[in-house]
């Protein structure tokens, strides 16, 4: 029986999970969990890349008490990346995508270097504040010397790759998310990087999921879909094709798996995207704020700040407003969930509008955004069920979306991810949509992580036998 190692990191925290087929099913064993954390460094919010390399080798030291391993694979959020110099040093911070240097870069590329439709038509990318492309573009701005100085462009499990490794390797899944690449050419797009200033030199060669990164103490990585969507999106036991996949998360990723890539007008105009996938698949899907709302909630409610430096003042000015806050209560997440049920309340907010991706107080912004269309809460369960019954709106509205681009008609809805275990928010969906909602697994990403690696391993033929052991 061999031991696999998914490496699963999301924007708060990562888990070192241990996969074995056992009986023609996939057992899972977490080993270790840590905390993923933010710095403020040089006026911006950063990721604390070096606390996450450690974090990242403490966990395989204890996957390795548990017997030999096999192999490792790691993936995480999309988007952010580093810079590496000559001698394969950083020359670059790793800045989290929710910082705010991004704002106004998408206007000014559109205005100097082309517009977005010709942009979405070449990459397939929706627009989205943090997307690399805009990142980059504020980068040459602030500082351009760091890109003068770099020789390797990684986005960061790739750097984390490298830490294990030594080894410079590109994967696509994850390198689909900058908005860089030929959507139809799974690969650079070198004429619009040129066109953006950016140097060419830095960009390499793409390898796809099942690649041999190099070895870590004797042991093989292996490259999964190493953007965690591409993974959680292998993890679906989709009935048929008529099933929508939801991967349920900080985010909710909502859509499908196609053989081509969307670029028409229609698409661009619905802003769904064309994710690389495994085995040079495309993620059709749409991006949705998701249950990063109710975390953000939830941490403002217990007194938690959730980035150095904001909450505060906001945050007590919107606590004040909720009737039936209750001060030093360590509110749960199933708490939230119940508080929301049968509440005579139905104001909605645009769960996609980018006022939710980093705001000072989350309950302070949506009960601004729920006064604009109609009644702000009032209470906390007010407060929940607009969020809920905004994300449940949402998701209706993706599928209709989705259907008239696709030309299909959907069934069902397969949710993977935490979110799946929200049964409130699933039975919502269910009543927004019209669908039948299947559930499960929790563990999405980390097992779309460990079939690459065990069909890489011999133990699955391919994605089908994979996805089966997963029914299983």
């Amino acid at each position: 029986m061999k031991n696999y190692l998914a490496i699963d990191i999301g924007a708060s925290s990562g888990r070192h999970i241990i996969g074995r087929v056992v009986d023609g099913k996939i057992t899972l064993e977490e080993v270790y969990r840590f905390v993923n954390s933010q710095v403020r460094k040089d006026g911006h919010d950063c990721w604390d890349i070096e606390k996450l390399v450690a974090s990242v080798k403490a966990g395989i030291d204890e996957a390795m008490k548990k017997g030999p391993v096999e192999s490792i694979g790691i993936d995480t959020w999309g988007v952010d990346f580093v810079l590496l110099d000559e001698k394969g040093e950083l020359c670059s911070d790793s800045v989290a995508y929710r910082d705010a240097r991004t704002t106004g870069a998408d206007k000014e590329i559109e205005s100097q270097v082309m517009s977005f439709e010709e942009l979405y038509s070449r990459c397939g990318i929706q627009k989205a504040p943090f997307n690399t492309i805009y990142q980059l573009w504020a980068l040459k701005k602030e500082h351009p010397e760091q890109l003068e100085k770099a020789a390797s462009f990684l986005t960061v499990p790739e750097y984390l790759n490298y830490r294990l490794t030594g080894n410079i390797v590109h994967e696509y899944t994850d390198s689909s998310t900058t908005s860089l690449l030929d959507a139809a050419k799974k690969d650079w797009d070198f004429d619009l990087i040129e066109k953006l200033g950016l140097p060419k030199r830095i960009f390499g060669k793409l390898e796809m999921p099942g690649a041999i990164v190099g070895e870590y103490k004797g042991v093989k990585v292996v490259l999964p879909a190493m953007h965690d969507t591409g993974s959680a999106y292998l993890a679906v036991p989709a009935r048929d094709d008529r099933a929508v996949y939801l991967s349920s998360g900080t985010w909710s990723l909502l859509g499908v798996e196609n053989e081509k890539p969307i670029t028409t007008k229609a698409s661009c105009a619905a802003n769904f995207t064309n994710e690389g996938g495994a085995w040079g698949r495309y993620r059709y899907l749409k991006n949705i704020m998701g249950l990063w709302m109710i975390q953000s909630i939830r941490r403002e409610l217990n007194g938690v700040e959730y980035v150095e430096g904001k909450g505060g003042d906001a945050t007590k000015e919107a606590l004040a407003t909720l009737t039936d806050y209750e001060k030093g209560r360590e509110y749960s997440f199933a708490d939230l969930s119940m508080i929301a049920r049968g509440q005579n309340y139905n104001t909605t907010v645009d769960v996609n509008d980018s006022r939710f991706l980093n705001p000072a107080s989350m309950i302070g912004e949506v009960a601004k955004a729920a006064s604009e269309s109609g009644k702000p809460p009032t209470t906390v369960g007010e407060l929940m069920q607009c969020v809920y019954l905004s994300l449940a709106e949402c998701y209706a509205n993706a599928i209709r979306n989705l259907s008239e681009i696709t030309g299909k008609v959907y069934t069902s809805i397969n949710i993977v991810g935490g979110g799946s275990q929200d049964k409130y928010l699933n039975a919502l969906t269910a009543e927004a949509t019209g669908l039948e909602v299947f559930t499960g697994p929790i563990e999405g990403t980390a097992i779309g992580n460990l079939i690459v690696q065990m069909i890489a391993g011999g133990e699955f033929a391919d994605l089908a036998a994979a996805r089966a052991a997963i029914v299983r």
